[in-house]
């Protein structure tokens, strides 16, 4: 089931004209939902519409916090998750209609949902191993921190770590620091510093991100650092571990011929339910 611009339907029709398809002219978001609702929705709203204004989308009237939200409910229901978890996908694409400059700058969306497992973060304890991805590197500017459509360094790093039999690949931007992972943001523990990129590296402007440093800030135990992180600083670290909006919190198990706990990501990841829960 498909919410297309507020109509439910299993037969979407996309244009061959679809800006999305031919220039990767959208940008989307992906929450989770359970409990009946849907976590950290005024964040995934916020930040669907700064990327709007960024990338001079017109964003419509009924655009709003509310019905937004209504929409994504009903296409959850629809799909019979409303007792469930879900991950649902909301997309905008700018309406078709030109070729690089836009006759139209109006938009559409498009929603979808799928059940999730479990209805609260885990922490996945199995190995995962990670290895730095070479072949393209992430641009340390305003549009990488973006979630936009076109994520194709995303999906040749995930076609190199299949193919080499790695968990995930970790991306460098053009100044040859480490940004993030192929699919959200990195943290890296070195006894009471935990580090994470900053919006200026290019690494995207994640939720779970926010939601880590805040929690972070308040830990009389740690200091929160954003700074750049060299690809030499992975193999001192005693964590790594990489975020986002679905599974909460991945703890990475090894590096190379380095290994890492995981007992501040156990730690963190109980606040960050509480978070989820509360709604905060």
């Amino acid at each position: 089931m498909i919410n297309f611009n507020g109509t439910l339907t299993e037969t979407p029709q996309f244009s061959a004209h679809n800006r999305g398809m031919l220039y990767g002219d959208a940008v989307f978001e992906t929450i989770r939902y359970s409990g009946g609702k849907l976590f950290f929705w005024e964040d995934h709203y916020f930040r669907l519409m700064a990327s709007m204004r960024i990338l001079r989308m017109e964003i419509p009237m009924h655009f709003t916090l509310e019905d937004l939200q209504d929409e994504l409910l009903k296409l959850i229901d629809a799909e019979g998750l409303k007792d469930k978890a879900a991950s649902v996908r909301l997309t905008v694409i700018r309406n078709e209609g030109g070729k690089y400059l836009p006759e139209d700058n109006n938009v559409s969306y498009y929603a979808f949902a799928k059940a999730l497992k479990d209805p609260f973060f885990t922490l996945n304890e199995e190995d995962y191993e990670v290895e730095l991805y070479k072949d393209h590197y992430v641009n340390a500017d305003l549009l990488s921190t973006l979630k936009t459509a076109n994520k194709i360094i995303h999906v040749t790093g995930s076609i190199y770590a299949k193919e080499n039999n790695y968990a995930n690949c970790l991306l460098l931007n053009t100044n040859k620091s480490v940004v993030e992972a192929l699919n959200g943001n990195l943290f890296l523990v070195k006894g009471n510093t935990i580090k994470t990129p900053p919006l200026e590296e290019g690494c995207l402007r994640g939720i779970v991100r926010k939601q880590l440093k805040d929690i972070i800030g308040k830990l009389e135990e740690y200091t929160l650092e954003e700074a750049a992180i060299s690809p030499f600083e992975l193999q001192k670290a005693d964590e790594l571990f990489i975020t986002n909006a679905i599974a909460g919190i991945q703890p990475i198990t090894k590096y190379r011929k380095k290994t890492y706990t995981n007992e501040v990501a156990k730690n963190i990841l109980g606040k960050l339910n509480a978070k989820a829960r509360l709604g905060k």
